[in-house]
């Protein structure tokens, strides 16, 4: 079982696909995360690899190389972060990229480092452009140089740096200049999890959280996490609270279908926003082709809210599809809303024109 920490969190998974987690919830989620790659469920390669590089590391007396993790909010990043640092005996410092907008950000940070340190950079890809270049000669070189003065009395003052590792995280690996990611010993892609994973997950949380759970409710629950980790572990929180006010705190398919259908997340795990977007492409737009600006009018949200949050998710379930002329609707939207298609849209050549095939 594994998830985030907030500092990676996008609005897709920082919404109780509907609600923000408080703090009670935020200290719930530190409480559940494994604390060493035996308890870390799923990513089966990533961990067989990662376990290499760590032991191989132990085994020299070295710091262990630097680490890229990439992939989407919510599958463990953060975790794996600090099992990196848990498995080499080594503190941990978290920062985001937005974070360090100047050089000098970054060089005190660097500079204060122990040796053998874990520094977990979130959002890499969001820093700025004078500390990346700053951080090309900190983890090939172990040293920055730190500039004192403006102007021809500039001077670069060398500054020497304890051996450490970098774990760094992003969403979008291919922002990330070639010159950092070729930096890094080892990368590594974060892919969703399977249904049977997630079951796995829910029942260590249920465990730890003193939650009675059959094997069915939690397959209801993982059917609808959207493949990741942070947010079956909301959705059993939440579930449980159903359980334990409207019932005998058991939780079953039943317990947990109802629960959810209070917190309006569907049986493929469509929440109010993914239907609304859905709802305004076909009822008022007849499936498109239809703008993301328009559509995101319609749905009374930001563009950047449909286009980050609901997106992603409805394309992967092949809901919805970006074409060069605007967003559409596929059959299997018109499906999942009980409504039928028109022949254009059924149709194969008018499907191969709609989509831009």
């Amino acid at each position: 079982m594994n998830w985030d920490d907030t500092t990676d969190a996008t609005p897709d998974t920082e919404r109780l696909v509907g609600s923000v987690a408080d703090h009670e919830d935020q200290a719930v989620e530190a409480a559940l995360r494994p604390k060493d790659l035996g308890e870390f469920i799923g990513q089966e390669k990533v961990r067989e690899q990662l376990d290499l590089v760590l032991r191989a590391a132990r085994a020299r007396g070295a710091t262990a190389d630097h680490v890229l993790l990439s992939g989407a909010p919510g599958l463990g990043k953060t975790t794996l972060s600090m099992i990196i640092a848990a498995e080499m005996g080594a503190p941990i410092r978290i920062t985001s990229g937005p974070a360090i907008q100047h050089a000098g950000d970054l060089a005190a940070i660097l500079s204060s480092l122990q040796e053998g340190e874990v520094l977990f950079l979130d959002e890499i890809h969001r820093m700025s452009r004078p500390a990346e270049e700053m951080l090309y000669m900190a983890m090939e070189d172990y040293r920055v140089d730190v500039i004192v003065g403006k102007g021809p009395g500039a001077t670069a003052i060398p500054l020497e740096l304890p051996p450490f590792t970098l774990v760094g995280a992003t969403t979008r690996a291919g922002l990330l200049p070639p010159p950092l990611r070729d930096r890094f010993g080892f990368t590594a892609h974060m892919e969703f999890y399977e249904p049977a994973e997630l079951e796995r997950v829910i029942h260590r949380s249920a465990n730890l959280l003193e939650v009675e759970i059959d094997a069915q409710g939690a397959a209801e629950i993982a059917g609808r996490s959207r493949g990741t980790p942070r947010i079956a572990n909301r959705l059993l929180r939440r579930v449980r609270d159903y359980a334990q006010v409207k019932a005998d705190g058991h939780i079953t398919r039943d317990i947990a279908g109802v629960a959810l259908g209070v917190y309006e997340v569907d049986g493929r795990g469509l929440d109010r926003l993914d239907r609304a977007v859905l709802e305004a492409l076909i009822k008022l737009f007849g499936g498109g082709p239809v703008g993301l600006s328009t559509l995101a009018v319609a749905v009374g949200e930001e563009r950047e809210t449909v286009e980050e949050v609901a997106e992603p998710f409805l394309v992967r379930e092949g809901l919805l599809a970006r074409t060069p002329r605007g967003r559409v609707a596929t059959p299997a939207a018109w499906a999942h809303l009980g409504l039928t298609p028109p022949q254009q849209i059924r149709g194969t050549s008018g499907q191969q024109d709609l989509f831009g095939t």
